[in-house]
């Protein structure tokens, strides 16, 4: 049926979550793999680009940040008319897109994740040296949630963590920095991939089965973009945080084969068939 003229049918409009990350050519993190991610959890994904990566399964061949006046253009003319329900944030490459995209989101009244993304899984540097203490002095500060991985940390607070009993310490070491809430993400120790998530007063261990399966590409973008997601939604930050470190094990497990390299984790494995 035709709504009548100058009506519009009725919609529920679902919730919006905005990405403010660099673009990955092979389609397996970044930008792609935030709105794949988002699409997969229901919520209605945008995206600032902040750079443009030459990159595939094999590593980033070359990489170009935006203007800062791009970046910020964008993310007014989302925010400013569509609005947000949550801001989550990638590849930030220079110390002068840190502190822009910090002082957007400190205007913004959504809860931020910030995944301080510092080299891709083939080790590319995707941030400059020289933009270290402005992700420690302004982007942490406006974090509802951080989302390092054990190297982040280290490159970050100078803390390295090397088994489970460390990532108390790691975590409070970023917390030193002012976000709300920590996730210290304990994929690169060996067994279980363990989790900590912490306020500094409650902690929650997320625990998973490890899976025997290299392609892991994106896994850090798309937990971060599962986490803002489940935000979006109205869930608090330890729901938001389970419910994102299920989805993301799914992806895990069902990641596939691309190119001669590492391939993508599988961001529609939950709509996949089920074999047997």
């Amino acid at each position: 049926m035709t709504a009548p003229s100058g009506t519009e049918p009725s919609m529920s409009v679902p919730p919006r979550v905005l990405t403010v990350a660099g673009s990955d050519s092979g389609g397996g993190a970044g930008i792609q793999a935030d709105l794949k991610t988002m699409l997969a959890l229901g919520v209605h994904g945008m995206s600032v680009v902040t750079a443009v990566t030459a990159q595939n399964s094999v590593g980033v061949q070359g990489a170009w940040e935006l203007p800062v006046e791009a970046v910020r253009a964008q993310y007014r003319s989302v925010v400013d008319d569509i609005g947000v329900q949550a801001v989550k944030t990638g590849m930030l490459a220079s110390a002068e897109l840190v502190e822009a995209v910090a002082e957007l989101i400190g205007g913004t009244d959504a809860p931020a994740v910030v995944d301080p993304v510092g080299v891709s899984k083939h080790g590319d540097p995707l941030l400059a040296a020289s933009a270290l203490d402005s992700v420690r002095t302004k982007l942490l500060p406006v974090a509802t949630v951080a989302t390092p991985n054990l190297n982040e940390v280290t490159q970050l607070t100078g803390v390295r963590a090397e088994s489970e009993d460390d990532l108390g310490r790691a975590a409070a070491a970023v917390l030193e920095y002012g976000p709300t809430w920590v996730l210290i993400k304990g994929g690169h120790l060996p067994g279980d991939a363990v989790d900590l998530l912490t306020d500094g007063t409650e902690e929650h261990w997320l625990r998973a089965s490890r899976h025997d399966n290299r392609h892991t590409h994106g896994t850090g973008c798309t937990l971060a973009s599962a986490i803002a997601s489940q935000l979006a939604k109205g869930q608090s930050v330890p729901e938001a945080v389970a419910a994102a470190k299920e989805y993301v094990t799914g992806a895990i497990a069902a990641g596939f084969a691309l190119g001669g390299g590492i391939g993508p984790v599988d961001h529609g494995w939950a709509f996949r068939p089920r074999v047997g």
